[in-house]
């Protein structure tokens, strides 16, 4: 395992941007190494880990700011890593898979992953999207503590920006960082379609279409969670947030 410096404690709240730090949990050696000297080569620290245990482990001592962790691990798989992972404090997950398979995607999506990507994929994609995925939760932090006037209702759906909280009838529903910002974007214009090249470019700050089968995934996940009645898709376009008639 690599040795970086830690801060005293392991804590990386102050971590200044730069500095980030980055776990890579994967089993293959060529692969783990060509995506941390690629991190590095953007400004991360990186640590590496090449079972689940081990990531685990590694990830309650050094705190890391983003896993970049594959699904398939000996040990126990990267399921149960995010799992266990997220138990221990909430920390962003992109998710590596080698099949182009969507059960696979869903139920990475559904224990705590923000975002996945396929194998083969190109380094400088996945170095893009840690550096997306990394801002998009630094925004998340800094509007919970942004005050906002009220509360968006729509019908049975509530939406809380302050807390960064959803509620359908009244119950709490827990949505990863990107899901809140996924529906909050379709909130915003309710009843408005909205293309996955915008949704892509609006919520994950990405302009390649190549990309939009990400959104496709996280609409499945975030109907699972909210309703899929309250998502219209319009073949060929993209997705509306439905409300109920005035």
């Amino acid at each position: 395992m690599d040795q970086t410096q830690t801060t005293q404690g392991g804590t990386t709240a102050a971590t200044p941007g730069a500095q980030r730090r980055v776990l890579v949990v994967e089993d293959d050696p060529t692969i783990v190494e060509a995506i941390a000297a690629r991190l590095r080569a953007e400004g991360f620290q990186v640590q590496t880990a090449t079972d689940g245990p081990a990531a685990v482990d590694t990830a309650e001592a050094w705190q890391p700011d983003l896993l970049v962790l594959d699904v398939m691990l000996p040990g126990f798989d990267g399921l149960e890593v995010c799992r266990r992972v997220q138990a221990q404090r909430p920390v962003p997950v992109m998710m590596l898979t080698a099949r182009d398979d969507e059960t696979d995607m869903l139920v990475g999506l559904g224990v705590g992953a923000d975002d996945y990507m396929t194998k083969p994929f190109s380094m400088r994609e996945l170095a893009a999207r840690v550096h997306v995925l990394l801002r998009r939760v630094e925004r998340a932090a800094l509007a919970a503590h942004t005050p906002r006037s009220g509360i968006l209702r729509l019908g049975e759906l509530e939406i809380d920006h302050a807390q960064r909280r959803v509620r359908v009838r009244g119950a709490d529903v827990h949505l990863t960082p990107t899901e809140f910002d996924l529906l909050v974007c379709l909130a915003n214009t309710p009843r408005a379609v909205l293309s996955r090249e915008q949704l892509l470019a609006e919520v994950w700050d990405w302009a390649d279409a190549s990309g939009t089968r990400t959104v496709d995934s996280h609409i499945k996940a975030l109907r699972r969670k909210i309703g899929a009645e309250r998502i219209r898709t319009v073949h060929g376009v993209g997705y509306a947030l439905e409300t109920p008639p005035a």
